[in-house]
């Protein structure tokens, strides 16, 4: 199934001959409006509502298809029931490939409303596999810490889904993601908007070249944003990232050094705190995190949510309700489209990494050399294996002995 075509109800339709694509907009409304009220269809169907696939991009095509039996497929299939966050209207999607791609600036804004402030542009990496409602959340929580403690004025919030390449156990396919994210953001929110450049990519891309990607589309290619006055102002360009993610950056050789001065230095970052997570802790004990800690903005969670991709993928593979975790349109994409059935390694806890690391016997130990777990035996013999990927650089997979 193409992921970048518009999904429709998997009902009976509003017309068995005719499609609404051929019906405008206010007719489709008033059959909408009778629907609600509990009139009978026009042309006597007894669907519930009407198709507005008219209403999608022709970009995407117009194809149908035939439904597909999601986790919660039956009666009580998020499908069944009616969901404005299903039927998004004027917005224009993120492209398939790059021949066709453009930057989404739709909801960027221009004019800044208090020009003593610094312009702002929040950007947030990672896999998005599914986008949940805490993806949607930290945005907020960042939009309120930054309008209450600093001099920042918020122009527009974007997600940047990484690419089929990052090699991530659990990882839908970079177009299913993209899409996810649109349907995620499109009627909740105002002002966040998905890139899709850094999924469209044929290699992995480090988290400081996206970060520039979005500098110089918004900076160099438009020239930034203007004041009231009609000054031109440069925008300032930070990393949205949750807790773990600095800790990732405090453990050696997951980061370049390089990378985190770049990411630190030039752009920031706004770090949402999880629960189990340190973050001063990791600022006070890593040298480059302390060194870049006034560009480093710590956001408390005043109500903690926990919800993560991996315990919505291992809901959805146990058949078990996702509802109140995900958008609904987002709920409904993955039953229309099968995602997240397949089975996933078992993910090892923080604990058990740590105890794996660390682990040393007269018989073997393991440690990390240069990116690669190193095996050593009793007779000496070294065996480097891997195939580890980092947000802040590639290392090349290695069989040696």
């Amino acid at each position: 199934m193409d992921p970048s075509a518009p999904y429709e109800s998997d009902e009976k339709r509003i017309s068995q001959n005719d499609s609404l694509c051929n019906v405008d907009r206010a007719t489709a409304r008033a059959e909408l409006s009778n629907i609600q009220a509990g009139a009978e269809s026009p042309n006597g169907s007894d669907a519930r509502r009407p198709s507005l696939r008219k209403f999608h991009t022709a970009a995407h095509g117009m194809r149908s298809r035939s439904p597909q039996l999601g986790p919660h497929y039956g009666t009580n299939r998020i499908s069944d029931g009616m969901d404005l966050e299903e039927v998004p209207m004027g917005i224009t999607r993120q492209a398939i490939d790059l021949a066709s791609y453009k930057f989404p600036d739709h909801r960027l804004r221009r004019v800044m409303a208090d020009e003593t402030k610094v312009p702002l542009v929040i950007v947030a990496c990672g896999s998005f596999s599914p986008i949940t409602y805490l993806h949607l959340r930290i945005f907020e929580m960042a939009l309120d810490n930054i309008r209450e403690r600093t001099d920042f004025e918020v122009m527009g919030g974007y997600y940047s889904p990484v690419s089929d390449h990052y090699m991530k156990a659990g990882l839908a396919p970079a177009s299913y993601r993209v899409r996810m994210c649109e349907l995620a953001s499109e009627r909740t929110s105002s002002w966040l908007m998905v890139d899709a450049w850094e999924s469209l990519q044929d290699s992995y891309t480090r988290t400081a070249v996206v970060l520039d990607h979005f500098h110089r589309e918004i900076n160099e290619v438009r020239g930034g944003v203007r004041t009231k006055s009609g000054k031109h102002r440069k925008v300032k360009v930070m990393l949205l990232a949750g807790g773990d993610l600095i800790e990732t950056m405090a453990e050696p050789n997951v980061w370049a050094d390089a990378d985190l001065h770049h990411i630190l230095g030039k752009h920031g970052a706004l770090v949402v705190e999880r629960t189990g997570a340190d973050v001063w802790k990791f600022l006070l004990s890593h040298d480059i995190l302390y060194e870049h800690r006034k560009n480093i903005i710590v956001i408390k969670q005043l109500i903690y949510n926990d919800i993560s991709s991996t315990k919505v993928r291992l809901f959805l593979r146990r058949g078990m309700s996702v509802q109140y975790l995900l958008p609904n349109s987002v709920i409904k994409y993955i039953e229309e489209n099968g995602l997240y059935q397949d089975t996933e390694p078992v993910k090892l806890s923080k604990f058990s990494q740590r105890h794996e690391r660390r682990h040393t016997t007269a018989q073997h130990a393991v440690k990390v050399e240069n990116g690669c777990r190193v095996h050593l035996g009793v007779d000496g013999g070294r065996r480097r294996h891997g195939n580890i990927q980092y947000r802040g650089r590639i290392l090349q997979k290695k069989d040696q002995r």
